[in-house]
């Protein structure tokens, strides 16, 4: 019997317990939204510049959301779309902000459609740490794009999850399809 390895070393601090994320260079006092946690990383990306979207995974911002390539995700492709304030229950958000987020969801839902060929998708919220959220403060939605034949046998006999494309690879892609034409 022979063996492949499948790496996938992006995984190791989140697997350890003590994923460190992107760079923390300080942002100025007036970067940071009103509310903000310093140590959330949703916190941290709708504070980012312009110019640091790349390291901080950002591929879309909108009056109110921000949209974030998941850096551990459970496939190809899986986003994260928040509001850019740090809240951690729905009722805390204006209907703006709401609808604001849900034509996130569907625009992103598109792009990814479009640009990677998804057959379908799993979107889901988790509110609060009993619930499997593991940013209870911060809400934010999870787009994973799902295909034909993903769910092989790798998750059941091997344990083991596999993501064809680097996420700075995907970064490239999702923000060249969502560029003005």
């Amino acid at each position: 019997m022979t063996f492949e390895t499948l790496w996938a070393p992006w995984r190791l601090g989140y697997v350890q317990g003590h994923e460190k994320g992107p760079p923390r260079e300080p942002l100025g006092p007036a970067a940071w939204r009103p509310g903000a946690d310093r140590d959330c990383f949703l916190c941290r990306a709708a504070a980012g510049a312009p110019a640091d979207h790349r390291a901080l995974g950002v591929v879309s911002t909108t009056p109110h959301a921000i949209v974030v390539i998941n850096r551990f995700p459970y496939s190809n492709g899986h986003l994260l779309v928040a509001p850019l304030d740090h809240r951690a229950a729905l009722a805390a958000l204006s209907a703006d902000e709401l609808l604001d987020l849900q034509e996130a969801l569907v625009r992103w839902c598109g792009v990814i459609e479009r640009t990677m060929q998804a057959q379908g998708f799993n979107i889901g919220l988790n509110l609060g740490s009993v619930a499997g959220a593991g940013l209870p403060g911060h809400l934010h939605w999870h787009i994973v794009p799902r295909w034909h034949g993903d769910v092989n046998f790798m998750p059941t006999t091997a344990g083991v999850r596999v993501l064809p494309q680097a996420l700075d690879s995907l970064w490239e892609q999702l923000v060249a399809a969502e560029a003005p034409r």
